[in-house]
C-alpha cells in the first residue's frame, strides 16, 4: 500500500539499498537439516498421493487449490466466497462437484494466476505473465474503491511505496520498496535468475523468490498474492508437478505474525536471509501436516460412498451428505435442510427420517433447543481401520 510523504532515506536502511544488493548470504549448515526434514515430508506427501486413484488425486488437489486462494487473500484481510472458489477451479480442472456457484469475476482472477503459476510451472516467468496475472486479480481496474494501476509497474505518482500499519495520524511503516524508477530493472534481474538453472537447493529458491518478488513490491497492489504465488511456482518446479497436495499459503495464513514479524526484519536488515529462509523452509513441513488431515478427508468421503453405494439417495441427500463431509458450518438442522436444499420443512424431515432409519445420520447429542443431526462415526473409524 502507499502512505506518506516520506521521502528515500539516504542510509542503507533496507535490505535492496545495500551495495551489493542482490547478492543473498544464507548458513548452509543451520539450513541443511531443515531442508532434509522439508524433503522428507514433502517425499512421504507425494508417494500417499500417488497411491491414489486419479479420482482422489483430482478431489484432494482441488481442497488444496480451494483453501489456497482463500488463505493467500485472507492474509491480505480479503474474505472470498469458499463455493465460488471451489466452483471456479473445479471449472477449471474439469472435476465434477454438482452444482456449481455463479461466477464471480474477482474470484475468477485470483484463481487464475494460482493455477497459471502451478499449473504452467515449467513455463518461463516474464514480465507479461506477471502483468497478466495482475490484471487478472483486478478486473475492474480499482482496488476497493481507489483506482490503481493495471497490468503494469507502479509509478509511485502519490508517493513511495510502504507497506503501513496503524490509524492515518501515526501509520508505523514497516518497509519501503525501491523507488519505481527502479523497478523495471530490479524486475528484469529478478526473472532472468528465476528462470535460470543456479545452484540453489529448490526449496531455497522458493523463499529467495518469495522474498524478493516482495521486496521489490513491483505493483500498486496485489504485491504479496504476486509472491506467494511465485514462491508456489518455484515449489511446483522443484517437485515437477502440476498438481498442488498442501498450501503453503494456509500455513502462513496460520502464522501470519510471525511471517511479517520475519519478513520486516529480513528487510531491514543485510543480505544474509539465514533467518527467514530458517522460518520458511520449517514452515513447509507444517503445511504437508496440514495437507495429511485433507487427505484423511477426501479418504474417509471416498470410503464413505463406496459403503453406501447400493442406497438410493435423492439429490437433497446427497448434496447435503456431501457438505457433512466436506465440513458443515455449524449444526445441521431440518430448517437448514430445507434452506440448503431448497424444499419445505416436511421434505427435509422426510429425508432426514430416511437417512436416520438406515443409519446413516444420527441425531446430535449436544443438540440445545433444535434437534441437529450428524453422520454415524463409523466412516472415519472404518478408514482408521484400513490405515
Amino acid at each position: 500500500m502507499k502512505s506518506g510523504d516520506k521521502s528515500y532515506s539516504g542510509d542503507k536502511f533496507y535490505m535492496w539499498q545495500q551495495s551489493d544488493w542482490p547478492h543473498w548470504s544464507y548458513d548452509h549448515v543451520r539450513m541443511a537439516p531443515l531442508l532434509a526434514h522439508a524433503h522428507s515430508a514433502q517425499g512421504h506427501l507425494l508417494g500417499r498421493m500417488h497411491d491414489l486413484g486419479f479420482e482422489l488425486r483430482d478431489q484432494a488437489t482441488l481442497r488444496i487449490l480451494t483453501e489456497e486462494v482463500l488463505k493467500t487473500s485472507e492474509i491480505e484481510g480479503e474474505k472470498l466466497n469458499a463455493d465460488s472458489v471451489r466452483s471456479s477451479i473445479a471449472r477449471r480442472l474439469g472435476v465434477d462437484i454438482g452444482a456449481l456457484a455463479p461466477v464471480d469475476r474477482y474470484v475468477d482472477g485470483v484463481v487464475d494466476m494460482v493455477l497459471d503459476a502451478t499449473q504452467g510451472y515449467n513455463t518461463p516467468l516474464t514480465r507479461e505473465r506477471l502483468f497478466g496475472w495482475h490484471a487478472a486479480m483486478f478486473p475492474t481496474g480499482h482496488s476497493g474503491l481507489n483506482k490503481i494501476l493495471i497490468g503494469q509497474w507502479r509509478d509511485d505518482s502519490r508517493g513511495p511505496m510502504q507497506v503501513v500499519s496503524g490509524p492515518i495520524h501515526r501509520q508505523k511503516v514497516h518497509f519501503e520498496a525501491p523507488p519505481a524508477n527502479q523497478v523495471e530493472a530490479e524486475m528484469s534481474a529478478f526473472l532472468t535468475w528465476f528462470n535460470s538453472n543456479n545452484q540453489h537447493d529448490p526449496l531455497i529458491k522458493a523463499g529467495l523468490a518469495h522474498l524478493w518478488a516482495v521486496t521489490i513490491h513491483p505493483f500498486e497492489d496485489g504485491n504479496g498474492r504476486i509472491a506467494r504465488a511465485v514462491g508456489d511456482m518455484a515449489l511446483a518446479r522443484a517437485e515437477n508437478s502440476v498438481q498442488r497436495f498442501y498450501s503453503l499459503s494456509a500455513q502462513i495464513q496460520r502464522e501470519r505474525a510471525e511471517y511479517y514479524d520475519r519478513l520486516e526484519a529480513t528487510q531491514r536488515g543485510g543480505l544474509d536471509v539465514t533467518v527467514w529462509l530458517e522460518w520458511f523452509v520449517s514452515c513447509l513441513p507444517r503445511a504437508i501436516n496440514g495437507a495429511e488431515a485433507t487427505l484423511t478427508q477426501v479418504l474417509i468421503k471416498a470410503r464413505f460412498w463406496q459403503y453406501w453405494a447400493g442406497m438410493p439417495l435423492n439429490q437433497r441427500q446427497i448434496k447435503l451428505l456431501n457438505q457433512l463431509l466436506d465440513g458443515f458450518d455449524g449444526k445441521l438442522t431440518s430448517s437448514k435442510w430445507a434452506t440448503i436444499g431448497k424444499c419445505s420443512q416436511d421434505t427435509a424431515l422426510r429425508d432426514i427420517t430416511e437417512l436416520l432409519d438406515r443409519g446413516v445420520l444420527k441425531k446430535s447429542e449436544a443438540s440445545g433447543r433444535s434437534t441437529s443431526y450428524e453422520l454415524q462415526s463409523f466412516g472415519s473409524e472404518s478408514l482408521k481401520d484400513n490405515q
